[in-house]
Order: structure tokens, then C-alpha cells, then sequence
């Protein structure tokens, strides 16, 4: 970030140096003389000014033979004038020898040299300002190069320094001796290879971490989700914005190791957010006040559980005193953000529980040594745990409750599903009927009219009639066994 904020100034300098050369540079275009060559010497004999063209001349007296203004040609054949070659100037007609030329002195023949000298310096000027228009002006270009190199510098250096974060992380908590190398059999995603890598990549700040092999859990998937450092956009974002690089870690707990729990720890207005948006809590808990006689979390953190026999046992004072206790909070707690444990997780695994901290710099990973140390001694806790049988009863009596309430709510929703496409049915018969002609309806009305008058009429059951040999056999089983029930 550092060489980014070295390369703006010298950028604004080029454009100011640039903007200065460019201004004096337009003071001698090419293809125009200075202004001063086109003033006329004072000491040159026959020199006429510019001004002096605009006026009238002066009025001298009448010669009693004026000489024509254009001496006689002699009249030839072909007539070699092009038009286009000379712009500006009046064009005077041949007239007959008879008609006399116009003199100097004519006030119509002045005006009309006047008006052309006017319109030939409002040519030049135009020329002049099209020359000034069309000369670009390379600003745009150094500013899009140099936004070029500095989203070139930044991606690579905010990519180096994602990569030292995350790997910093992995070396703290997951290489050999660390706290998952001793509390899981498998690390990453190979199977007991030293050489595979523990991290997985998913993006320029997305990286992911996988752990299995421990009781009374199917596994551990851990997401570090970093500052988009590598985006130059994002990174002035940042600066107005505060983010933190966060990790999240997710449980996977086994459906015979974890009773009918519902339990959450976050600051105050995280925990405000998660009791409104999250399903379970906001159907199965609800936020708890601190129990008078007891030890409990500091201020800056609020419990929501389902029940106080549940956050009571949760919240036990080895974890007060290693990290949400008052004291312990200010300097191992920093990075905390939340913590939730469900047995009503609304994806395909039910019983979940979740972690998601604040990741330090990398020179200070050591920080949250013991906010990572809470995922094992919770999951060795929750696998234990068993609830009362008075607060199973009444866990088990609202789930039953809520399983009622969502079976409710499917009927519902299949019930308007059902509507709509009714009504949507019905939409496109009537666009349908309203493009048919009128003799289509009619048909189709009869048909309908004759559908109705079939479905009103009464139901008849038709029957086989039968045979006079099945009749008489039916007559001697009857009879055989009337003979029978009388010999008895």
C-alpha cells in the first residue's frame, strides 16, 4: 500500500508539468505563422494593415481618366480559372467592352471587399480552432495507465499477503504438535500424506481447512474468510469501511452425541441480529439476563438459550476464567465474534455447532490460542451432556410443537402452489379464448353446454342380462341349499 500512495504523487506531477507544456505549446501551432509575422513593418513601403482593409478609404479626387481596376487580357479560347482554388475572393463577370468597369472608389465595390476579408478571417480563426480542438490532450491516457500499474502492484501484494495470513494460521494451529494435530487423527484432505497441503484455496481470500477423526463428531470444516486485499477498489473500501478477516468453524456432531440443545454466545448486538434472523433461536430460545450468585460472562457479551439449566452448564468457570470472564475477556477475548450450538440446524445435518472468531495479524496469531483451544472442549462437553428429564420433557414438547407448525406451513405452501397454478391455468384459457373467432366460441360453447347437461343427468348402472340356463341355475343352488339346512 505503501508504493501506491508513492506513485499518486508522481502521477498528479506529470499531469501538472504535462497541462503546462501543452498551454505554451499552443501558442505556435504548425501551419500558422506568429502573430507578430503577420503584423506589417512599419518601414516596409506598400504595406497595408489588417484594420485598414475593414474601412472605407478615404475619398481622392476624381481622375478625369480612371484606369480599369484589372488590365485587359486578351480573349482566348480556353479559360484556365478554377473556382475552387481561390476561396473568399468575389468573383467578377467578363462584361462587354461597351460597359465600363467599376472604379476603386465605388462604396459597392468597397463593401463587397470588406465582406470578404471579414469572411477570410473568420476562416482562419475556425481552421485555428479546430487545429486547438482536435489537438488530444493525453491525460486520460496517463491516468488509465497508471490506475493500470497500480491495480497490477496491488493484486499481487494484497495476494502475497492473503497467502502469509492464512499460512501463518495453518502453522500456529495445524502443522505437527499443534492443538488439531492432537485432538484429530486427520488433517487436510489427504489420507496420511505429509506432503499434501493442509489449506485449500477457493479464491484470492477464500481458503478452507479440514479436520476428521475425534469422537462424538463426524468432522471439522473451517472457512478463513480474509480482506479482498488483491482488489484496489476493495482496499480503498476498507480503509472507509472497517472489516476484519474472520475464520468460521463448523462441527459436525454425531446424532447420538448431542441431546435437544439450544445455546448462543455473541456481543450485544450480534446477539440482538442472530435472535431475530436465525431460525432455531428465534423459535426454540431467547435471550437470557445475567443469574444473581453466580459467575457469569462480562458485559460486553449476552447468552441466549433455550433453557437456564442449559446456559448455566455451558458457561462453566474454567471457560470464564480462560476467556469470557472480565478480566480474561480484555486480553484473550479481543478477537471473539460468536459462537452457536443447534440440535435444529435447518440443512441436512441437524445437530451443528458454530464458531466464528476474528483472525489476528500474522505476527500475532499466538493471540487466539485459547479462543481456538474452545472448539475441542466444546465438542468433549456437548458430546457428554445430558439434559435433565424435566428440561427433556419440555425440549422435546417443543419440538413437537415446532414439527406441527412446520408441517402446517407445508400443507399451506403447497395449498397456494396449487392456487397459483389454478389461477395461471385459467389466465392462459382466457387469453386463449379472447384470440379465438366467434365461431370457435360457439363451438366451444356447445361443447361445454353438452359436458354440463351430461353431467347433470342421472347415473344409470348398467347390468348383463342374464341367461334363462343361469337362471335355473341359480334357482337349484338356492334350492339345494334350503334341502340342506332342512335334513339338519
Amino acid at each position: 500500500m505503501k508504493i501506491i500512495f508513492c506513485l499518486l504523487p508522481i502521477t498528479l506531477l506529470l499531469l501538472h508539468l504535462h497541462s503546462h507544456t501543452t498551454f505554451a505549446s499552443n501558442s505556435h501551432l504548425e501551419g500558422f505563422d506568429h502573430e507578430d509575422d503577420l503584423l506589417p513593418d512599419e518601414h516596409t513601403p506598400n504595406s497595408v494593415k489588417l484594420t485598414d482593409l475593414t474601412q472605407p478609404p478615404p475619398p481622392t479626387p476624381l481622375d478625369p481618366n480612371p484606369l480599369p481596376l484589372y488590365p485587359p487580357q486578351p480573349e482566348t479560347p480556353f479559360d484556365y480559372w478554377d473556382e475552387d482554388e481561390f476561396e473568399g475572393i468575389p468573383i467578377i463577370q467578363q462584361q462587354s467592352t461597351s460597359t465600363p468597369k467599376p472604379p476603386l472608389e465605388d462604396p459597392e465595390f468597397t463593401k463587397n471587399a470588406t465582406e470578404s476579408i471579414s469572411e477570410s478571417q473568420s476562416h482562419i480563426n475556425g481552421n485555428h480552432n479546430v487545429v486547438l480542438k482536435n489537438k488530444k490532450s493525453p491525460s486520460l491516457e496517463i491516468l488509465s495507465v497508471t490506475f493500470l500499474i497500480l491495480f497490477l502492484i496491488n493484486y499481487f501484494t494484497g495476494k502475497r499477503d492473503n497467502e502469509k495470513l492464512a499460512l501463518s494460521w495453518a502453522t500456529m494451529f495445524a502443522t505437527k504438535g499443534s492443538i488439531f494435530d492432537k485432538n484429530f487423527s486427520l488433517l487436510g484432505v489427504a489420507d496420511n500424506d505429509d506432503d499434501s497441503p493442509l489449506l485449500l484455496k477457493e479464491g484470492g481470500n477464500v481458503f478452507k481447512f479440514y479436520a476428521t477423526g475425534r469422537r462424538y463428531c463426524c468432522g471439522l470444516f473451517a472457512t478463513i474468510q480474509l480482506k479482498n486485499r488483491q482488489d484496489l477498489i476493495s482496499r480503498f473500501y476498507n480503509f472507509l469501511v472497517s472489516a476484519k478477516d474472520e475464520i468460521t468453524f463448523q462441527v459436525y456432531m454425531n446424532d447420538d452425541s448431542m441431546d435437544h440443545v439450544v445455546f448462543a454466545l455473541a456481543k450485544k448486538k450480534l446477539a440482538k441480529v442472530m435472535h431475530k434472523e436465525v431460525r432455531d433461536l428465534q423459535k426454540f430460545a431467547g435471550l437470557l439476563s445475567p443469574p444473581t450468585g453466580r459467575k457469569w460472562v462480562t458485559d460486553e457479551l449476552v447468552v441466549i438459550s433455550e433453557s437456564k439449566e442449559v446456559a448455566g452448564d455451558f458457561i462453566t468457570e474454567a471457560v470464564l476464567d480462560q476467556v469470557f470472564g472480565d478480566k480474561a475477556f480484555e486480553k484473550f477475548g479481543k478477537d471473539f465474534i460468536s459462537m452457536h450450538f443447534t440440535d435444529q440446524h435447518p440443512g441436512t445435518h441437524k445437530k451443528m455447532l458454530f464458531f466464528k472468531f476474528a483472525l489476528p495479524s500474522a505476527n500475532n496469531m499466538a493471540d487466539m490460542t485459547r479462543l481456538v483451544a474452545l472448539v475441542p472442549y466444546y465438542i468433549d462437553l456437548i458430546g457428554r451432556y445430558k439434559l435433565s428429564s424435566q428440561a427433556r420433557s419440555k425440549a422435546e414438547t417443543a419440538r413437537v410443537k415446532a414439527a406441527q407448525e412446520a408441517h402446517r406451513e407445508l400443507l399451506n405452501a403447497r395449498q397456494e402452489a396449487l392456487h397459483r397454478r389454478k389461477a395461471d391455468r385459467r389466465k392462459m384459457i382466457e387469453e386463449a379464448e379472447a384470440k379465438l373467432s366467434a365461431e370457435a366460441l360457439r363451438k366451444k360453447e356447445a361443447k361445454e353446454r353438452a359436458r354440463q347437461s351430461k353431467k347433470a343427468m342421472p347415473k344409470i348402472k348398467m347390468t348383463r342380462a342374464r341367461s334363462k340356463e343361469e337362471r335355473i341355475l341359480q334357482w337349484n343352488l338356492i334350492f339345494c341349499d334350503d334341502l340342506g339346512e332342512e335334513t339338519e
